[in-house]
């Protein structure tokens, strides 16, 4: 079964820095797409950015300039480097990966807390 693991979320000051890993249990290759989507209280789960093959990158345009998102495909990881963090980007934050026989989605992280104190 496939597994997503995400760490690096924690407590931050605005205008600071994190940067979430997202681990899976085989190659990234394998997934035609991954990404990083986040869920605040009361909102839908919406997407952040996403990395593709080429590497082909998207990202929301909230997040646009601040977020970077890259990967190591030896260590089968997928990092989001965010920078000059708002009170607005508290959210939990979920790593997505699709597989090239699925639809949207297959599989989902555990999801890591990123709060954002003002």
């Amino acid at each position: 079964q496939v597994q997503l693991v995400e760490s690096g979320g924690g407590l931050v000051q605005a205008g600071g820095s994190l940067r979430l890993s997202c681990a899976a249990s085989r190659s990234i290759f394998s997934f035609n797409r991954m990404g990083w989507y986040r869920q605040a209280p009361g909102k839908e789960r919406d997407l952040v950015a996403t990395i593709t093959g080429g590497p082909t990158t998207n990202y929301a345009d909230s997040v646009k300039g601040r977020f970077t998102i890259s990967r190591d495909s030896a260590k089968n990881t997928v990092y989001l480097q965010m920078n000059s963090l708002k009170p607005e980007d508290t959210a939990v934050y979920y790593c997505g990966a699709r597989t090239y026989s699925g639809g949207a989605i297959d599989y989902w992280g555990q999801g890591t807390q990123v709060t954002v104190s003002s």
